[in-house]
């Protein structure tokens, strides 16, 4: 558990000071009407003021029609000045690469890493305009299991809520009040009709974060933790170490610069 009246004004900080540093006074956010981005956008919302957010939305097609709505309801609850907000389809953007590169409507995958990258570029694209930073949605959950497309959803300039696991999201969303359609749905990236983060990794957050805290937080060996009744630990494990490489690109003969202080 987590104490969120600390982690409202730990993240409200976060961002008022990285915003100082940058020398900027705004964000942009994509958003999706999930948890994360949900959340996301009230923690910044309450710190920097709704008048230096922006919110973009990008649907494509009719593929999850319902987080379009429940984006749209999110911009209503918190009063997010139209003029703050600009809805843009990625249909064209993604249809055409598409056809360039001769992918089916059944390849969900690809088209769904194409439908995160294509997003990433009009966010990118949008805080050049505006002259603002692009404010990220990932979890630690979705971090440690490497549960994002590369080039795509990992790109941002600031997160909120990446040393948050999922479950701890849920606590910081029930606590600021955020309406209760978004925090009951079913996690997903909507990047195809019936797709849910669950469905995909064949676990739940609740057993994951558990088992992700153990073993990465905590230490612990995957036989320890079993022994505490995790029985798909060892799953769990191997999906998040399978995508560590992620965290690790680009491979490199060029030992890391590092800045020498002043």
């Amino acid at each position: 558990a987590i104490n969120p009246e600390y982690e409202v004004n730990r993240i409200g900080e976060f961002l008022r000071q990285t915003l100082k540093k940058t020398g900027l006074s705004k964000v942009v956010i994509g958003l999706s009407g999930g948890i994360d981005s949900a959340t996301s956008l009230m923690l910044a919302v309450g710190a920097l003021g709704k008048e230096n957010v922006h919110v973009l939305l990008m649907p494509y097609k009719t593929h999850n029609p319902q987080g379009l709505q429940q984006a749209k309801d999110v911009v209503a609850f918190l009063q997010i000045p139209q003029t703050q907000v600009e809805a843009i389809s990625i249909d064209a953007a993604v249809d055409a690469i598409k056809r360039s590169l001769g992918i089916s409507e059944d390849d969900t995958v690809r088209l769904g890493n194409i439908m995160a990258r294509v997003r990433m570029i009009m966010l990118f694209d949008r805080a050049k305009k505006r002259d603002t930073l692009v404010l990220g949605t990932e979890n630690k959950s979705e971090y440690l299991l490497g549960y994002f497309t590369r080039g795509g959803d990992e790109l941002s300039d600031i997160e909120p809520v990446q040393h948050l696991y999922k479950t701890q999201v849920y606590e910081l969303a029930n606590y600021l009040g955020l309406p209760p359609q978004i925090i009951e749905q079913s996690p997903t990236a909507g990047l195809w009709h019936g797709q849910t983060d669950e469905g995909e990794f064949g676990f739940s957050y609740k057993e994951a974060d558990q088992v992700l805290y153990l073993y990465f937080d905590r230490k612990m060996s995957i036989g320890d933790i079993k022994k505490k009744g995790f029985a798909n630990a060892e799953n769990i494990v191997k999906y998040a170490l399978s995508n560590q490489y992620k965290h690790k690109v680009p491979y490199s003969l060029s030992p890391k610069i590092k800045a020498k202080n002043t």
